[in-house]
C-alpha cells in the first residue's frame, strides 16, 4: 500500500490532468528535464517537503508542501495576435487553483489545503517564456507507526 503522501500526490495528478487537458497543457510530476517548446504550456507538480508538525498520541500530523508551476510561452491566436505567456500561465493557474480548492480534503486524505505564496519568473535566455510557481500546503494525519494509514 502506498503512503498517504503518495496517494495525495496521485489524486492531485488526476485532478490536475483534467485541468491541463481542458487548458491544452501538458501535466508533469517532478520533471527532471526542462520543458520543451512542444510541451508548453505545461503544469508541473513538485513535492517540496513533508514535515511533521504535531504528534498527538499515536498520530502524526504532517505538512506536505507542493509547488505547482505553470510554464508558458507567447503564442499566436487564430487571428495571428500574440497572447502573452504571463496571461497563458495565469489562466492555467486559475483553473488549477479552482480545481484544488473544489476538493480541499483531497478525497478525504487531507485535513486541509492552503496557498502559501506565488512567484513570477521570466527567463532571460528565452524572452517569450514565463514560469509562475505557486506553493500550497496540505495538512494530513497518519498513524505514527504506519504512514500508509490515516490517523
Amino acid at each position: 500500500m502506498n503512503s498517504i503522501r503518495e496517494r495525495i500526490l496521485q489524486t492531485l495528478m488526476a485532478t490536475l490532468q483534467n485541468v491541463a487537458s481542458n487548458q491544452g497543457a501538458t501535466l508533469m510530476r517532478s520533471p527532471t528535464t526542462p520543458v520543451s517548446r512542444e510541451q508548453s504550456p505545461a503544469l508541473l507538480l513538485v513535492a517540496e517537503s513533508d514535515q511533521v508538525s504535531d504528534r498527538p498520541n499515536d498520530r502524526v500530523q504532517r505538512q506536505l508542501v507542493l509547488r505547482l508551476t505553470a510554464v508558458a510561452r507567447d503564442q499566436a491566436d487564430m487571428a495571428g495576435q500574440t497572447i502573452d505567456a504571463n496571461a497563458i500561465a495565469d489562466q492555467l493557474l486559475v483553473a488549477a487553483h479552482l480545481a484544488l480548492f473544489a476538493n480541499k480534503t483531497v478525497d478525504g486524505l487531507a485535513l486541509g489545503l492552503q496557498e502559501l505564496d506565488c512567484d513570477w519568473q521570466e527567463e532571460d535566455a528565452d524572452a517569450d517564456l514565463c514560469a509562475m510557481p505557486v506553493r500550497y500546503q496540505i495538512t494530513y494525519r497518519t498513524l505514527a507507526c504506519d504512514i500508509s494509514q490515516l490517523g
